[in-house]
């Protein structure tokens, strides 16, 4: 087994955070560019926002495809064959002329995508011991929030100075130089044990999960938080792109900054646990989402800034709990069940643009927070539940005969 602090720990490590960094860079890099997308091709807010609406949804159904997948033919393969192929629709994507064939090459980039999030952290169980694990897995989730980021950043910058197409031909080149060094970094599986693929067993194993009251919870908060987090982003865009603001496409990608916050929340989520239960955790959490929403009200870009450093901050202090939480309370089929807790997480980003869209027409910004502090009031709800739920199984153990 790969040994925490040794040569092979560090170079996987660094193979699987750059490999993420890659993922999340190609999946974000539209983000800053869509109030550029809707004048180039006369689009609505709404259209705009499909561009990256359409990569999330095909990211998070081809979960279920990677996963079992992966079990019965193995790790790093998959990986590599999927990040190949993200890397040519990329590229692809710098030639096209039409919003149509653009949208059509998002959807078939999502789906490449999802093969280093739905394998990364099994691949790292099967071949890091215990301890290796709980190093690795910190960096990695960090790596995603920073591709993000950089990917916003670089298709900003790009787009102001070359256009929307330069953006993608550069994340393009610069996902070819991570796939070369991600194939010579990472080493090949030395303890893969494959499984037969059994479609009933997985479907029975979901099934239990679906029935699962205190998993469903913790899978409807992943997606209602996500749902409004990501796409708050997404129509602030729009805010900040018109007046008083007029900010450019570099200035945009800026605002992206405020997801480091969200870096800082995920290594301190381990510390909440040591003072509060993780649903009174995700509650607080929560209470950050809906704070930092309401401070970008202010009409202030400080003001603005502010507040998605706040819920950043929020989003990923509940997001580390929650998934953790999931991973406890399985009762068994625990991979199955992170891979839905994630489905979840990506499906309800792909409909937050849907559903924000009818508040956006009705208020324009006021809408947006008006219609996110009702997804968040339902998110809390759950969390309160899940810290009720908890109490009473606490209780139920603690007078239990021994």
């Amino acid at each position: 087994m790969i040994e925490a602090n040794t040569r092979a720990f560090r170079l996987a490590t660094l193979a699987l955070c750059l490999g993420s960094a890659m993922i999340f860079a190609n999946l974000h890099v539209v983000q800053s560019l869509l109030p550029t997308l809707a004048l180039q091709f006369h689009l609505t807010e709404l259209q705009a926002s499909w561009s990256l609406t359409i990569t999330i949804l095909t990211l998070g159904l081809s979960l279920l495809v990677y996963g079992p997948l992966s079990d019965a033919i193995g790790r790093k393969p998959i990986m590599v064959v999927t990040m190949a192929g993200a890397v040519l629709v990329t590229l692809a994507l710098s030639q096209v002329e039409s919003y149509a064939s653009l949208l059509l090459l998002r959807g078939l980039q999502g789906f490449f995508l999802g093969g280093l999030p739905a394998i990364a952290i099994a691949y790292m169980g099967d071949e890091f011991s215990r301890k290796a694990v709980v190093l690795a897995v910190g960096v990695y989730i960090s790596a995603n929030s920073l591709g993000g980021v950089t990917g916003r950043l670089l298709g900003g910058f790009v787009g102001e100075h070359f256009g929307w197409a330069a953006a993608f031909g550069a994340v393009g080149v610069l996902s070819a130089l991570v796939l070369v060094a991600f194939v010579w970094l990472l080493p090949k599986s030395q303890h893969f044990q494959p499984k037969p693929l059994h479609p009933l067993h997985i479907a029975q194993d979901m099934g239990g999960h679906l029935r699962n009251p205190v998993l469903l919870a913790a899978f409807l908060m992943a997606g209602g938080n996500f749902m409004i987090f990501l796409n708050q982003y997404s129509y602030i865009t729009f805010v900040l792109a018109a007046a008083p603001y007029h900010l450019s496409p570099h200035a945009l990608g800026l605002l992206f900054l405020t997801y480091l916050s969200g870096t800082l929340a995920a290594a301190f989520s381990g510390r909440v646990t040591q003072y509060f239960s993780a649903p009174v955790g995700m509650a607080l959490g929560i209470l950050c989402l809906m704070g930092g929403s309401l401070l970008t009200l202010i009409p202030s870009l400080s003001a603005i800034v502010w507040g998605f450093m706040v819920s950043s901050f929020g989003f990923f202090l509940t997001h580390s709990l929650a998934s953790s939480w999931v991973s406890h309370h399985a009762l068994k089929a625990r991979a199955s069940a992170s891979s839905l807790y994630l489905v979840f997480y990506y499906m309800g980003a792909s409909v937050g643009g849907f559903l924000l869209a009818p508040f956006w027409a009705w208020q324009g910004w006021l809408g947006i927070i008006l219609g996110s502090l009702l997804v968040y009031s339902l998110t809390l709800a759950c969390s309160l539940w899940l810290y009720a739920k908890n109490n009473t199984f606490d209780k139920r153990v603690s007078v239990s005969p021994s």
